[in-house]
């Protein structure tokens, strides 16, 4: 089967959820009819305007009578994400004027959840742009295939496997269409309890929405160009805390609180790895900035477990210039790469991975010290899982973890490359572990300024790190080579 007739396979579906896309883009217009921005109405209208045609047009190829493959799947999601990103970056080029390298930065860090920028100004924005870079990171926290599977009216093997190939796995009910609609539900409400608790910290509601919806997300983008430090607010920060970690958890924690089940939560290890990578890494940032800096010990607690809660979530959220010693940001590094459960909105390698990383190496130097005819068990959640199951899973999983250091080692030595830098090499490096594990945090290395070939090479990483990696490599070999190999 050529190319294009394996993607033809889940078309139909695809079309549906860009259709979707564009009734869900008419959000926008809220703001805009409230604020009277009535110039924004053709850069906004053309968002919905396009994904429109394109689903029509995609829903109208003819539907094979194949089951579509992973890979398949893994294709469609990885192209879906890209068009949502450059249909994304119309509002910008189309109301500021910016490049088109520009507004598909914008617009890529805001579906991946990242929250890097290269505007210029964001307080000169008008408030409907300002709110269409806060409402792509909260659809894109969610995952742009959960919400389109989420409005559909049946289940199939092409929407399960669509839905499983954007790194979501929860099985929450029978099928994935219910899955999805019981996420969207439980995201609305979490999205509506973190507004109502940042404003006690006495800000205006227009901040609070934009600031609920990037926190739940774990996106990052602020609407001012000073970010946190904007609202130089102790209170503010200390409620959003709560919200970056919830947004971090896996949502199934959330259903089973609904069920009358919240001891469950307490029980799971995602959740514990999470709290406890949270506590210990605040303590030692804390620790560095009180000793090794001239920083009182308040402001060291404030700025050290503010950063390393947004850092282990993958928020994006600061309220420092990080222009510290390597130590403690060394340690923000680790769990910026690390990151949030599986199943969040959180992006990183995922604190599963980690737990079945270790899980698995704990069972390879258990087998090592046992004789040949002696059958080692291996567990994983209280559950004994067949060696083959295991071995492979678990392979899985390392390649996964691989492939994410092997990127950031190339993506490093590329952008060192690419452009001479007053940035250490260990900043550099920090940048680019923000940006695959779709987190923000940054030291102003990206700007309004920097060389189209940077700029491009961390849309590429972005991209890569929301997709978890699989998706873009099968769709680059899949180009090349076709996707029936054997």
């Amino acid at each position: 089967m050529k190319r294009l007739g394996h993607l033809a396979i889940v078309a139909q579906d695809m079309g549906l959820i860009f259709e979707f896309l564009a009734l869900v883009t008419l959000v926008p217009f809220i703001v805009l009819i409230i604020y009277r921005e009535w110039e924004m109405i053709l850069p906004m209208g053309t968002v919905p305007f396009l994904f429109l045609v394109s689903g029509f047009l995609i829903s109208k190829v003819p539907r094979k009578p194949y089951i579509p493959s992973l890979s398949i799947a893994l294709v469609a999601v990885a192209l879906t994400w890209l068009a949502a990103a450059v249909i994304g970056a119309v509002p910008f080029v189309l109301a500021l004027e910016v490049p088109w390298t520009d507004g598909i930065f914008e617009s890529m860090s805001g579906w991946t959840d990242t929250g890097i920028t290269v505007m210029k100004s964001i307080d000169t924005m008008p408030k409907t742009l300002i709110f269409w870079r806060s409402f792509t990171q909260w659809l894109g926290g969610i995952g742009v295939i959960a919400f389109g599977i989420a409005m559909l009216d049946r289940s199939g093997l092409s929407q399960s496997q669509l839905y499983r190939s954007e790194g979501r796995s929860e099985d929450l009910m029978p099928n994935v269409v219910s899955t999805g609609r019981r996420i969207w539900l439980i995201y609305v409400t979490l999205t509506l309890l973190s507004t109502g608790l940042i404003l006690l910290s006495d800000i205006h509601l227009w901040d609070a929405v934009n600031l609920a919806m990037v926190a739940i997300s774990t996106g990052g983008f602020t609407p001012h160009d000073a970010g946190m430090s904007y609202y130089n607010s102790a209170s503010l920060e200390f409620l959003l805390i709560p919200v970056m970690i919830a947004g971090a958890l896996p949502f199934k924690m959330y259903f089973l609180m609904y069920r009358g089940k919240a001891r469950e939560i307490f029980k799971n290890s995602v959740v514990r790895l999470i709290v406890a990578l949270s506590l210990a890494g605040s303590a030692i940032v804390v620790l560095n900035l009180y000793i090794l800096h001239t920083i009182s010990l308040f402001d060291a607690v404030r700025m050290g477990t503010f950063c390393t809660v947004s850092g282990l979530t993958t928020t994006g959220f600061q309220n420092s210039s990080l222009l510290w010693l390597p130590l403690p940001l060394l340690v923000i590094m680790l769990l910026m790469l690390i990151g949030g459960a599986s199943g969040s909105t959180a992006g990183g390698i995922k604190a599963n991975r980690i737990i079945l990383g270790y899980e698995g190496l704990v069972w390879w130097f258990k087998r090592l010290f046992v004789r040949g005819s002696v059958m080692v068990p291996f567990k994983h959640e209280g559950r004994n899982i067949p060696a083959k199951i295991s071995e492979l899973e678990l392979s899985k999983n390392m390649l996964i973890i691989s492939l994410y250091l092997l990127t950031v080692i190339v993506a490093v030595i590329l952008a060192l490359h690419l452009a001479p830098t007053q940035f250490e090499v260990y900043q550099v490096t920090f940048e680019v572990i923000s940006a695959v594990a779709n987190n923000g945090m940054s030291f102003g290395y990206l700007t309004a300024a920097s060389p189209v070939t940077v700029k491009w090479l961390f849309i590429l990483v972005m991209w890569i790190g929301r997709l978890e990696i699989l998706p873009v490599l099968i769709l680059i070999g899949g180009l090349v080579r076709g996707f029936d190999l054997r």
